[in-house]
């Protein structure tokens, strides 16, 4: 069966049709002419912001004209994560599905159900000629997986709505009601390469297949950093052979837990076998600590032509492992509040090092912004004993929780009518929109919910059919109990 044969076929049609235009994070031209050409298309008023967003407004239905307007939002961007082995162009080439049993996948990418799914959805609503709904302003921002800012750019004039469904949880049992804030902390600087002397020979270093994921939504359960991991392995072979790094590159958007990183080192080659035993040594520990979350993980240390003119100082190399050693990754702390929610975490999201220049990567979440920022002070000063400077970037609020919200006891309740179980309401470790919506909306009603989606932000991103069956049936009867106006 082919993706817009599946059911429900008008979201399945639609998902089908975004997943052929390109979209990457920056990038969403194309997508947002192809989402304003069907607004156009269809006759409904159509319009773009200053930052690059595109709302389109659709009448209510016969009889739904007396309820309260909705804004149905979801991102146009995707996370474009891909394996090293996978040929693959982002910026040119549409998302290769196929079928797994009750999963659609992507063939070596990420598949873009984050958050392209809601994006179906509500192009399928706006088409339908069907489905009763009220009026809705549906809002397509950009931008959100690289610094949410479609959402941080959205003026307070631009919409009317008086309830907002976000449609990027992950889970079908669950309806989110909160979500932490986040900050970008870059540290960079620069050193003063050093001759490579005659007679070393090269070694390039490969630790991948690290089972990766969201950096919010899948911090607890404990997966591989392998930017981490390659410093480990560096520093405790540094104590058995000397070795001076060329250059170091590992992880990618600063999102996603990183799962591939390499090293090119240069060293004399009587410590070649003492070299490689010590990694091996330790890739072997390390391989048993994480055999559960990340059975996948793989190492090559192979001899290339020394091609390699400089190389790092020696002092500059242990300052530096050692400041990522002393780097903070994983949860932080977890609420006191909240049941099983993290509070606060970090993602060593990119290191990259070579040619004199260094610059690490990381993102910084937490619900609580006094403890966001005393984290990311943190992470700042163990770089600093490394001689580096950090920025700060992209500062996006939290969302606070508001469990008598009417809206969410409004679907709390139609979820226990259809399914004889009371959802999970929660607040994630995800930076969601709402929270910076909210700031430009404080009055409007929010609750985010949408269906079952694994491995996002990674290339084993999958979306499951049944639950995408479910979530629509859902999503469609929420939009027939949207109360009155007030």
């Amino acid at each position: 069966m082919t993706i817009p044969e599946l059911q429900p076929r008008p979201l399945w049609h639609y998902f089908s049709a975004l997943n052929e235009i390109p979209r990457p994070s920056k990038k969403e031209d194309r997508v947002k002419a192809w989402v304003i050409g069907l607004g156009e298309q269809w006759g409904f008023e159509t319009r773009t912001d200053e930052v690059g967003n595109v709302l389109i407004r659709k009448p209510a239905t016969p009889g739904m004209e007396t309820r309260t307007t909705i804004v149905l939002q979801s991102h146009l961007d995707m996370v474009c994560q891909k394996n090293n082995d996978t040929d693959f162009d982002f910026e040119t080439q549409g998302i290769q599905m196929f079928v797994d049993g009750d999963w659609v996948r992507a063939k070596g990418t990420t598949l873009g159900a984050d958050n392209g799914i809601g994006v179906a959805s509500i192009l399928a609503v706006l088409d339908s000629d069907d489905i009763p709904h009220p009026a809705i302003e549906a809002l397509f921002t950009i931008d959100e997986e690289t610094g949410m800012t479609g959402a941080l750019g959205l003026q307070g004039n631009f919409l009317t709505g008086g309830i907002l469904l976000n449609l990027d949880t992950e889970d079908d049992d669950e309806l989110s009601i909160g979500c932490a804030g986040g900050v970008d902390v870059t540290s960079s600087g620069s050193y003063e390469n050093e001759e490579v002397k005659q007679g070393l020979m090269q070694l390039s270093i490969v630790l991948n297949g690290g089972s990766g994921g969201h950096s919010g939504m899948d911090i607890h359960k404990g997966i591989a950093n392998v930017n981490k991991m390659m410093n480990r392995l560096l520093l405790e072979c540094l104590g058995e052979a000397d070795f001076r790094l060329v250059s170091l590159n590992g992880g990618g958007l600063r999102n996603a837990i990183p799962r591939e990183s390499e090293a090119i080192i240069v060293l004399d080659p009587q410590d070649e076998t003492t070299f490689k035993q010590s990694m091996l040594t330790a890739f072997q520990q390390i391989q048993a600590e994480y055999q559960t979350t990340d059975p996948g993980l793989q190492i090559a240390c192979t001899s290339q032509p020394n091609t390699a003119s400089s190389c790092m100082p020696e002092e500059d190399q242990l300052a530096i492992l050692m400041a990522i050693q002393t780097c903070p990754v994983g949860i932080h702390r977890m609420s006191p509040d909240i049941p099983n929610l993290v509070q606060t975490s970090n993602n060593l999201a990119r290191v990259e090092l070579q040619d004199g220049d260094v610059t690490i990567q990381c993102l910084c979440r937490s619900s609580v912004d006094s403890e966001k920022d005393d984290h990311a002070n943190s992470i700042a000063c163990a770089f600093a004993l490394a001689g580096l400077e950090t920025d700060f970037s992209g500062v996006y609020p939290g969302w606070t929780p508001n469990p008598s919200s009417a809206i969410v006891s409004t679907l709390k309740a139609l979820y226990e009518e259809k399914y004889q179980e009371s959802p999970r309401v929660l607040a994630c470790h995800a930076g969601l929109e709402c929270g910076i919506l909210g700031t430009h909306y404080p009055e409007m009603d929010m609750v985010s919910f949408g269906p079952n989606i694994r491995g996002a932000h990674s290339p084993d991103e999958c979306v499951q059919i049944s639950s995408v069956q479910k979530y629509w049936g859902f999503f469609l009867d929420v939009l027939s109990r949207i109360p009155e106006a007030k």
